[in-house]
C-alpha cells in the first residue's frame, strides 16, 4: 500500500473554528486524511482548548469534501456510554457519506474520570473496549438491541439512521495485550511508529488493515526555538507510559512535565527546519510496517506549516 500522511487536528492546542479552518487548509494542501482528538482536557494548561469532537466533526463534514476525516482517538467506555458513541458515530458516518473513520483506544484518566466513575485497571479497561465495540458494531446494524454484557447494558435501543456502511474502525494499542484486544475489534491498527513489539502482536493475532503512527514535530527556522514551542506547548511528549494513562488532571501533567528536559523533547519531537530528519524519521516507520503517518505540527504556526508543507516539505517527506 502506497504511503498516505495525514494532518493532526489538535483539540487540546485549537479552538473549534480553528480546526475547521485547518483541516479545510489542509485537505487543499494535499494531504491524505485527517484525525482529531477526542479530549474532554488539553494535556496542560498551556495549550488551552479541548472542544466537543463531534461538533467539530460536523462542521469538517461540511467544510471538506474529498479527504478521509477519524478521530485519534474515541475512548467510548466511561465518559461516554458506547451506545451514545454508536449514535454520535452512525451520525457522523452519514455525514461523512464514506469518509469517516472512527479510532478507538482505552482513553486516559485525565479525560474519562470526569464523571466520578473509578478509574478502572488496565485490564479492565481492556475489557470494557472489547465491550463497548460490541455494542456499538451491533447498534450500527440498525437493529433493535438488548445487550447486556460485564460492564454495559443496552435494552430495546435501535439506531434509525445507521450508517450506510460501518466505519473503519482503527484500533490504538502501546502494549502485546491491547495489541490483542485490537486485532479483535479493529479493521486497522494505531501505534506509535517503532519497532515494537505491539505491531507484531496485531498481526499474529490475525489483525489486518492500515497501521497508523503519528509524528510529532515543531517545524520552524530556528531548532532552539522551536524545542522551546514544544517544551512548552506540548511537554507530554516526554511523559510516557502508565503514567500518561493514569494522571487524572492536567495540573499534575504540568507537575510531571516539570521533570521533562530539552533532551527529552529532542527524542520524542522533530524540532526546526531538518527535512532530511523528518524524511527519516517517516522511512522508520514505514520500514517499521507504517503505512499511514499522522503528522503533529505542535504550536500556533499552523498556516505558515502548512505553506511549507504545500511548498516542498510534503514532496521531501512523501519521497525520501
Amino acid at each position: 500500500m502506497t504511503t498516505q500522511f495525514g494532518y493532526f487536528l489538535s483539540s487540546e492546542e485549537h479552538g473549534p473554528r480553528d480546526l475547521v479552518r485547518n483541516g479545510e487548509a489542509a485537505e487543499a494542501v494535499g494531504f491524505d486524511f485527517l484525525s482529531v482528538s477526542d479530549h474532554f482536557h488539553p494535556w496542560v494548561q498551556a495549550q488551552g482548548h479541548s472542544p466537543f469532537v463531534w461538533s467539530v466533526l460536523g462542521a469538517l463534514a461540511e467544510r471538506t469534501s474529498t479527504i478521509e476525516v477519524g478521530t485519534a482517538v474515541t475512548c467510548p467506555t466511561l465518559r461516554t456510554h458506547p451506545a451514545i458513541i454508536a449514535h454520535a458515530t452512525a451520525t457522523t458516518a452519514q455525514l461523512f457519506e464514506g469518509r469517516f473513520v472512527f479510532g478507538v483506544g482505552s482513553g486516559e484518566a485525565l479525560n474519562e474520570h470526569v464523571l466520578g466513575d473509578r478509574w478502572p485497571r488496565p485490564e479492565i479497561r481492556l475489557e470494557m473496549l472489547e465491550q463497548a465495540m460490541e455494542i456499538i458494531r451491533a447498534l450500527w446494524t440498525g437493529e433493535t438491541i438488548d445487550l447486556r454484557t460485564p460492564h454495559y447494558e443496552v435494552e430495546n435501543a435501535r439506531l434509525f439512521d445507521p450508517p450506510d456502511e460501518p466505519p473503519r474502525v482503527i484500533a490504538s494499542a502501546f502494549g502485546t495485550k491491547a495489541a490483542e484486544v485490537a486485532a479483535r475489534i479493529g479493521d486497522g491498527f494505531f501505534g506509535h511508529g517503532s519497532d515494537d513489539e505491539a505491531l507484531g502482536t496485531y498481526h499474529d493475532h490475525g489483525g489486518t488493515g492500515p497501521r497508523y503512527a503519528q509524528l510529532h514535530l515543531c517545524f520552524g527556522p530556528d531548532a532552539e526555538a522551536s524545542r522551546e514551542t514544544a517544551l512548552r506547548q506540548w511537554p507530554n511528549a516526554g511523559i510516557t507510559g502508565q503514567l500518561a494513562q493514569d494522571l487524572p488532571t492536567w495540573t499534575h501533567f504540568e507537575q510531571a512535565a516539570t521533570l521533562v528536559r530539552s533532551e527529552d523533547i529532542e527524542q520524542a519531537v522533530l524540532c526546526g527546519p531538518d527535512r532530511d530528519a523528518i524524511a527519516a524519521r517517516v522511512a522508520d516507520y514505514v520500514a517499521n510496517g507504517y503505512d499511514h503517518i499522522l503528522i503533529h505540527q505542535i504550536g500556533g504556526e499552523q498556516d505558515g506549516f502548512l505553506d511549507v508543507w504545500h511548498d516542498g516539505l510534503g514532496d521531501a517527506v512523501c519521497n525520501p
